[in-house]
């Protein structure tokens, strides 16, 4: 009997993967957790708290939160970005939310995205993607998502400061000890630079029918 179908969609900030993993996940009828959402929450609160996220530790926060912090629109805006890097890098935090996302797939499948889907939370997913995307593509798409007034007069300045905020945290994803960010070495790579959300979305599903097709699960 095949084991239930778990995709994984690794990538950095607004390369993409969670517009791709919600539609891969209504397309295929699976579950979907942006297990980023966990860790900007547990962020979210350590501010909320008043207390440091690059000094003091997150896991009494991270043992607290619940569904009902994951729906807070205030969880996409520059110091929840840092916030969340700042405690996906402790190793406490980490152990805690791993089971969550283990067993939010495990029964039934799922779709999972995050930055360490494919290497630490489920290295036997039977697909693995890596989206990405220039910093100046992010930083466009992240400004558009956050951006108040699309025709301020310092719009490529506002869009200038996001790409270094972007930059700034792909290096400490990329550069910290517990589970970095980094593609699975079984991936398959999708650049998102040039590509429509629909084009990104067929060749996901080609991966998906070659990879799990393979493996019987589809």
């Amino acid at each position: 009997m095949s084991r239930a179908l778990v995709i994984a969609v690794d990538g950095p900030a607004a390369a993409g993967k969670g517009t791709l993993a919600r539609r891969l996940a209504d397309a295929l009828g699976l579950p979907y957790l942006d297990t980023g959402l966990l860790y900007r929450a547990v962020g979210r609160r350590m501010l909320d708290a008043g207390l440091d996220p690059a000094a003091q530790p997150a896991d009494d926060q991270a043992r607290r939160v619940t569904p009902e912090d994951l729906k807070r629109g205030d969880l996409r805006v520059p110091e929840v970005d840092r916030a969340a890097s700042l405690v996906a890098a402790q190793q406490a935090v980490r152990a805690i939310l791993v089971d969550v996302q283990r067993d939010f797939a495990r029964a039934a499948g799922g779709v999972l995205d995050g930055r360490d889907i494919g290497t630490v939370i489920f290295p036997d997913a039977q697909v693995k993607l890596f989206i990405t995307a220039s910093p100046a593509a992010r930083a466009r798409r992240r400004w558009a998502q956050l951006a108040t007034d699309r025709d301020a007069p310092d719009r490529e300045a506002q869009i200038a400061r996001v790409e270094a905020e972007l930059v700034a945290r792909d290096a400490a994803d990329a550069g910290r000890a517990v589970a970095p960010l980094k593609a699975a070495a079984d991936a398959v790579v999708i650049d998102t630079d040039h590509l429509t959300a629909e084009q990104v979305l067929a060749e996901a599903l080609r991966v998906v029918r070659v990879r799990a097709g393979a493996l019987g699960t589809v």
